[in-house]
């Protein structure tokens, strides 16, 4: 048997295992060089002024909106399908989150439900479903009318744009992910991209405990004032020095999820029973984090026996997401959301199958992965 194909699977070659022992031998494990260096590769990848690294995607997301004092009172927007890190953020904020049900040809969240909302925002969130940028200019739109900021959620859209710009730059900011499993790591961490120089500022001061000056800033080791709440949110060097070999290489990975993500759809095309979630026209490019495949409606197909057989073949999969974060045992019973609220959200989340395009795939892989779908769905009508 072939090997396995995992659903992601991190790349890291010999360039990254000696930038990590170059940190190593160097002492300076945290305060280093190498994050101000991937800070400043990062923010000219993605178009923006500056970029601040932390200690992960929610981390950043957190921080920006503790920074701009969003709590208690206030309302925050976001996908109804989305991880739950998003919506966690709010809550740990004291703020309220709104939830809104995404479109059912993007993932995203839909600009027309959104429009409906009567209570007046603080926060809009959108979230680039799977690597597929939302439609801003709409949301920018419907920001604009309730002077809401916008805080993107990037976590699996890097290099995903819409009006030629990336996303993480459209906004006030936009938060990214480096877990193994993205588009590129560094290790575990994340990355904050704004143009604002107050924000970037406060972030660079919060991540770090509220220290009125950082390590280098001291005139005598160990002294220090702390003149406003902060986090211990920071990224080590060795995870920079991972990020910044990676950062040479994405452009090398992203040419590969494309053509993977091509071949796959072209091979699954040709299959009746399923759907594909594509890109719909005019939204600028794909950062291609994975293809959603959907499953019939009306129950032909036994989404759990499909994936025993995937497994059983050896074909990694996911599910974005297990169900609308409303949907979830917190959301439901503090909100009293009920099922059928969203309809869209739901359905993604019960019919769809996310099957891999990275990177790691063998040559053969989408030929692979079509293949054992195809024999996966003859067993699930068994």
């Amino acid at each position: 048997m072939a090997d396995p194909i995992p659903f992601g699977k991190p790349q890291i070659s010999d360039a990254e295992k000696h930038a990590v022992l170059e940190v190593l031998d160097s002492g300076m494990l945290v305060h280093g060089k190498k994050t101000p260096e991937f800070e400043e590769a990062f923010a000219e990848r993605v178009g923006t002024k500056h970029a601040v690294s932390v200690a992960s995607c929610t981390a950043g997301l957190h921080m920006v909106l503790f920074v701009k004092n969003i709590g208690k009172g206030d309302t925050v927007a976001l996908p109804a399908m989305t991880h739950t890190a998003t919506a966690h953020v709010v809550e740990l904020q004291g703020a309220k989150p709104v939830f809104v049900d995404i479109s059912p040809n993007t993932g995203n969240m839909c600009p027309g439900a959104l429009d409906r909302i009567e209570e007046n925002l603080s926060v809009i969130m959108p979230v680039h479903y799977l690597g597929l940028p939302c439609n801003m200019r709409r949301i920018k739109t419907t920001a604009e009318r309730h002077g809401a900021f916008i805080l993107e959620d990037c976590a699996v859209s890097l290099d995903a744009e819409f009006d030629g710009k990336k996303v993480g730059n459209h906004g006030l900011a936009g938060a990214f992910s480096f877990y193994p499993v993205k588009h590129m790591t560094s290790i575990e961490g994340g990355m904050v991209t704004t143009n604002d120089d107050d924000l970037a500022d406060q972030l660079r001061k919060r991540r770090a405990f509220g220290y009125n000056k950082a390590l280098g800033e001291r005139a005598k080791p160990g002294l220090y004032d702390v003149n406003q709440l902060g986090f211990n949110y920071r990224m080590s060097d060795v995870e920079a020095a991972v990020g910044i070999e990676q950062l040479k290489r994405l452009d090398g990975f992203q040419k590969i999820r494309a053509e993977n993500y091509r071949r796959l759809v072209e091979l699954l095309n040709e299959v009746e029973e399923i759907s594909l979630l594509p890109p719909p026209e005019g939204y600028g490019p794909n950062s291609h984090y994975c293809l959603n495949t959907i499953l019939p409606k009306d129950g032909s197909i036994d989404r759990a026996k499909v994936m025993d057989s995937l497994k059983e073949n050896g074909i990694g999969f996911s599910v974005h997401y297990p169900g609308p974060v409303p949907m979830f045992e917190y959301y439901a019973e503090k909100y009293g959301y009920k099922q059928g609220q969203f309809p869209n959200a739901e359905w993604i989340s019960e019919q769809t199958l996310s099957l891999p395009v990275g990177p790691h795939l063998p040559e053969d892989g989408p030929e692979r992965i079509a293949e054992a779908l195809k024999q996966a769905l003859v067993v699930s009508k068994a």
